[in-house]
């Protein structure tokens, strides 16, 4: 059917469609993770109140709250006093210490489930929060070497010159403190 409407002569250019990013591989694989860490949590839940009961379950799973809480209010405790100290001193706070992985040991103590027990009760070891530690420095700094430098300093540069219209203000700031 013709409309009767010309052809135009020349032809309409679509936008060049740039790929898509690939996926990070956390990203794929994170929530599967996370969905085999709850189907392994309830599972092993119901393996041990079939063999040890339903009320002796609880009372562990009451004991690994306590034990969460009161390690992760000590570890938030003395990373506060670590940082009284050295706002007193005028110096930056030390790095050791492991008050974080503590805190995190602490949290997964809280969260009900044996496996997560089991981690946060090894975050406690002392070896092990120092072998933790030094993967994570490593992991941290080796990311940070290959982000270049100033990449977030750039960025930050970049919304303070462009409005929100998108227009973007050259200019310099002159200070007259005369007046």
């Amino acid at each position: 059917m013709t409309t009767g409407a010309p052809t135009p002569a020349y032809s309409v250019q679509q936008p060049v469609q740039q790929p898509r990013p690939r996926r990070s591989r956390l990203r794929t694989f994170l929530p599967l993770g996370f969905a085999a860490w709850l189907v392994l949590e309830i599972w092993l839940l119901s393996v041990v109140a079939g063999a040890a009961g339903g009320f002796a379950l609880f009372v562990l799973l009451l004991a690994g709250l306590v034990l969460g809480a009161v390690v992760t209010k000590r570890a938030g405790r003395r990373a506060f006093q670590n940082l009284n100290e050295a706002i007193q001193r005028g110096t930056a706070p030390t790095r050791g210490g492991g008050n974080g992985l503590m805190m995190l040991g602490g949290l997964l103590l809280m969260i009900p489930g044996l496996v997560s027990d089991a981690a946060g009760l090894l975050l406690l070891l002392p070896p092990v929060q120092k072998a933790v530690g030094r993967y994570t420095q490593r992991t941290v700094d080796r990311k940070l070497r290959d982000a270049g430098s100033g990449v977030l300093g750039e960025a930050l540069q970049q919304a303070r010159i462009h409005r929100p219209d998108g227009k973007v203000v050259q200019g310099e700031v002159v200070r007259d403190d005369n007046r």
